[in-house]
């Protein structure tokens, strides 16, 4: 089996650690987990990351956000990879920080990315993984742009983890199985709940 995993973002060291370009984030984790290295490719950066069977390939676009479509699509045509095994990695102002939640299909919700992905496949129906970054603070378009917090950043490398396993689950598993498993609530530790929940 094999399946396209195009996490977005923004090229250029300036948004390397932005908020919105946690999809490049993700598939770093995973290859710098897995020992494999992207290269440079036709409009975006590519790894090949095999486990359990299956053939991963790892797409970071190189067309900036608002022209993801562009690269997404080459890449599933040339390697003849069905919508149902294209799986979107992006970030969520709706959702809080490190919530992790996936869809089978959906509208784009505002997110230039989705939107431009949906306008060149000409539909929707696609999974994609949302990594919440919310609660916006202050302007939206500068938060997004923005790198993560001082509280933020010491909880990003287990949430990446957490996705690379999501990732991993939805070749192996299933789209359905991955959605119960870790469409789930999730609240960085010393919260105040965790706190009343370790008592």
């Amino acid at each position: 089996m094999k399946y396209l995993i195009a996490g977005l973002g923004n090229i250029g060291q300036e948004y390397s650690f932005t908020r919105h370009n946690i999809g490049f984030m993700i598939l770093d984790a995973l290859a710098s987990a897995s020992n494999i290295v992207f290269t440079p490719a036709r409009y975006g950066d590519l790894a090949e990351y095999r486990f359990k069977g299956r053939t991963f390939i790892l797409l970071k676009p190189s067309t900036f956000m608002n022209l993801s479509g562009k690269a997404v699509r080459y890449w599933m045509q040339k390697s003849a990879v069905d919508p149902a095994n294209l799986l979107v990695l992006v970030d969520d102002l709706a959702l809080p920080f490190g919530q992790l939640r996936l869809r089978k299909s959906g509208s784009d919700g505002g997110h230039n990315g989705l939107k431009s992905i949906n306008e060149l496949l000409g539909h929707d129906q696609y999974p994609r993984m949302r990594f919440g970054i919310g609660p916006v603070i202050g302007n939206p378009v500068n938060f997004v742009l923005g790198e993560w917090s001082p509280e933020e950043q010491p909880l990003l490398p287990e949430r990446l983890k957490t996705a690379a396993s999501l990732i991993r689950s939805f070749g192996t598993q299933g789209v359905d199985q991955t959605m119960t498993h870790f469409n789930r609530p999730w609240e960085p530790p010393g919260t105040l709940s965790n706190e009343n929940n370790s008592l």
